[in-house]
């Protein structure tokens, strides 16, 4: 049975993966990828244009909007088997409304005001209502970044942005997370770039039954850095520079000058008089 569209189905067959990643490029590149093209030479050009994406992508990283939210939930399902309802990323943006964030591929400008954007990432992130040590942190709950736009350093920038977020805004001390034990790359991102250490394993504690690391960084650097920064603000009054600043360094004679009520009614009418 032959398909519809420059994918027409026959001896040459593109994969299945390959064909999720074709949709995400611009039809015209695509057109000439049809069943005639031997697999090999449509593989190698679906590489190019993905390494096209990789050197051309302009990223822009935001605040988790609530129109973004079927964006982002349909990056979730794409990526993750751990699915969530709409209201439950409506909930992480009502209450904690700095601490989720997108990623926004805008490489190709909105060509009118109703154009969707392109959200390839997102971080889910919320803190602690009842923390059971009683310290205030932060969760991140999800974090996912569509496979066309990997090998960008998007994930860590979104967890950094967060992570900032939480000690600024509500003073976490730490950040916790779960991770699939079977989820190597994620593991290698939290452990060996993010700087996650992990704590112990949560049995089944996943829907299919798989066991969870349970993973937390100390977030008590971007607290000194805040601290310190502070202090360094406090200290700058803006002193005098220049001609203005070698002129304060002089030291004048102080002379006491009568004003206001100081000032008697004689000496007013006597340099009324005078004046005159």
């Amino acid at each position: 049975m032959r398909g519809a569209g420059p994918f027409r189905q026959s001896d040459s067959v593109i994969s299945k993966t390959a064909i999720l990643n074709v949709q995400l490029l611009p039809y015209t590149r695509i057109a000439a990828l049809t069943a005639r093209t031997p697999l090999p030479l449509q593989i190698s050009c679906l590489q190019h244009e993905l390494l096209h994406i990789r050197h051309t992508a302009i990223m822009d990283i935001r605040i988790l909007r609530s129109s973004d939210i079927p964006h982002v939930q349909q990056t979730n399902i794409t990526n993750l088997p751990e699915n969530y309802f709409c209201k439950y990323y409506m909930y992480h943006a009502l209450t904690w409304p700095n601490l989720s964030y997108v990623a926004v591929d805008v490489s190709r400008p909105q060509k009118t005001p109703y154009d969707q954007p392109k959200i390839v990432g997102y971080v889910l992130a919320k803190m602690e209502e009842e923390p059971s040590d009683g310290i205030p942190h932060g969760h991140i709950t999800s974090l996912s970044v569509m496979r066309t736009h990997r090998r960008l350093g998007l994930a860590e920038k979104l967890m950094r942005q967060s992570q900032r977020a939480m000690t600024e805004t509500w003073g976490a001390k730490y950040v916790s997370l779960h991770v699939r034990e079977s989820n190597v790359a994620a593991l290698a991102l939290y452990r060996d770039t993010l700087g996650f250490k992990v704590m112990g394993t949560e049995a089944k504690y996943y829907a299919d039954g798989e066991d969870a690391y349970s993973m937390r960084m100390d977030l008590e650097h971007l607290l000194e850095d805040e601290e310190s920064s502070d202090e360094e603000e406090a200290g700058d009054e803006g002193e005098a520079v220049g001609s203005a600043g070698s002129a304060a360094e002089k030291k004048e004679k102080k002379r006491k000058v009568k004003v206001g009520r100081g000032l008697g009614v004689g000496e007013l009418v006597e340099k009324n008089e005078s004046a005159a």
